[in-house]
């Protein structure tokens, strides 16, 4: 058969057989970059939302800025402990790509997109009567709470479409296709500044309209993945009609990469912790550095991303060698973009901590704490890369299992930090340690066979204990 054959399954980016790249030469450099740099692309223009209503909400006057600041906070939370949908969605819908099953793959995107739908209705819902304990618990001040709770009360709307849309992104990634989701996410973010200056600025709603801009480009988001689903769907000749049974094996799939995404938000709300803790030169030094630390951790991502959609789809052509070859360069890659992110990281030192304050104390602290965050860079990478690997891989219950174990080996030496006062360079370290214990875990899994399975349901696991790993 051909390409050209309608018998044969075809990828939507490139239009070649869905089974047949799974077999070249493995992870190529042009295949990853094909991935990892709209991937990239992408993950940068995302926290544009932020800015956008950061710099419209910041024309209104100091109150509404905090009161973004209290409630924005929240949203990121409520959506990344999300963001295992779009995980999930990728691993699944690129395996099915590698199986060479393009009408499995659209109904894995479908069930997953539905699922998100579903739950981002009762997010939403929670959100909305919770939003005032939520923003006094938070510890906004009482003149800051009204602004917070105006603003959760509207963008809870967007977040059925939000949870669409993330699981959207997942399809399109499994499906090997990166750029679309980039074309998408520049649309949003330009339907949300557009939005956000004419219902603030010109027609005066305030906050309130900052929210409904944001949600307004999150159903932008969500009918794009709908409609790039559907045109899919109609090529491979599969309905959009979600299943009761199919939507429950997607909350299966995702729920230990649930649980290994809440136990990462553990491990830094602990740290953040320890630094409010320390006093506000710790804490204004930490803050800083991770948010420098945040920024390095997307080029890591992007290439996590790749990762993820190929690992999926290696894996389900039955091809394992192919596998190990695509983990083997991607690994490689996150230890030299670590290793280039690390020596920038050295050279800003003298110079960065001085453009976000005056203070000489806190300058000090941020530059200490960005040679740490320096050192940690080829280690933090390959870690990350791994990460997506063996999410790619349906290994999500044997991550969730490890990510209990690095937590309970990071919560002694946060404790140690607070107990002693060692300041904020010192939290650095029990970060750093934190990700030592990651990076062993996770290279101990990959050295064994466990998560290279090519069963048709990557749920199944060939080993769900630690235990099980090879040597």
């Amino acid at each position: 058969m051909t390409p050209d054959d309608p018998s044969v399954p075809l990828r939507p980016d490139d239009g070649t057989p869905a089974g047949g790249p799974a077999r070249r030469e493995p992870g190529s450099l042009r295949e990853i970059l094909r991935l990892a740099v709209p991937a990239l692309g992408a993950l940068v223009a995302q926290p544009l939302f932020l800015l956008v209503d950061a710099a419209v909400v910041g024309t209104l006057g100091t109150l509404p800025l905090a009161g973004l600041g209290a409630a924005s906070t929240l949203v990121s939370l409520v959506l990344g402990l999300c963001i295992f949908l779009a995980y999930a969605t990728t691993s699944s819908v690129a395996r099915r790509v590698g199986e060479g099953r393009m009408d499995a793959a659209v109904s894995e995107g479908v069930e997953g997109m539905a699922l998100g739908l579903g739950l981002g209705v009762v997010v939403a819902l929670l959100t909305w009567l919770l939003a005032e304990p939520l923003v006094v618990a938070l510890g906004a001040p009482p003149d800051v709470v009204p602004y917070a709770v105006t603003y959760l009360h509207v963008v809870a709307l967007g977040f059925p479409a939000a949870l669409m849309a993330m699981a959207g992104v997942g399809v399109l990634r499994g499906l090997q296709d990166t750029r679309t989701t980039l074309l998408i996410t520049l649309v949003a973010v330009g339907t949300n500044l557009v939005l956000a200056l004419l219902l603030v600025l010109g027609l005066g709603y305030g906050i309130g309209g900052s929210a409904a801009a944001t949600a307004a480009a999150e159903v932008v988001q969500a009918a794009a993945y709908g409609w790039v689903l559907w045109r899919v769907a109609r090529r491979a000749g599969v309905g959009l009609r979600p299943s009761g049974v199919g939507m429950l094996s997607a909350a299966r799939t995702g729920g230990p990469l649930f649980v290994r995404t809440v136990v990462l938000r553990a491990v830094f709300l602990v740290a953040a912790a320890v630094a409010a803790r320390l006093g506000a030169v710790d804490l204004a030094a930490y803050h800083v550095s991770f948010q420098v630390w945040m920024l390095l951790a997307l080029a890591a991502d992007a290439l996590a991303i790749a990762g993820m959609a190929l690992l999926g789809r290696y894996l389900g052509a039955g091809d394992p060698v192919g596998a190990r070859g695509v983990t083997s360069r991607l690994v490689r890659l996150g230890a030299a973009t670590g290793a280039v992110l690390g020596v920038l990281v050295l050279l800003s030192t003298p110079w960065l901590p001085g453009l976000f304050s005056s203070d000489p104390a806190v300058r000090s602290l941020i530059a200490s704490s960005l040679v740490v965050v320096a050192v940690m860079q080829p280690l933090a990478s390959p870690v990350f890369v791994l990460d997506g690997v063996l999410i790619g891989a349906g290994d999500g219950r044997w991550l969730a299992g490890a990510g209990l174990v690095m937590l309970a080996a990071f919560l002694p030496a946060a404790w140690l930090v607070l107990a002693r006062d060692l300041g904020v360079v010192a939290l650095w370290w029990a970060l750093t340690w934190f990700m030592c214990v990651r990076g062993a875990l996770l290279w101990w899994r990959s050295r064994g066979d466990g998560w290279l399975r090519s069963s048709a349901d990557p749920s199944a696991p060939a080993s769900a204990a630690l235990g099980d790993a090879g040597g």
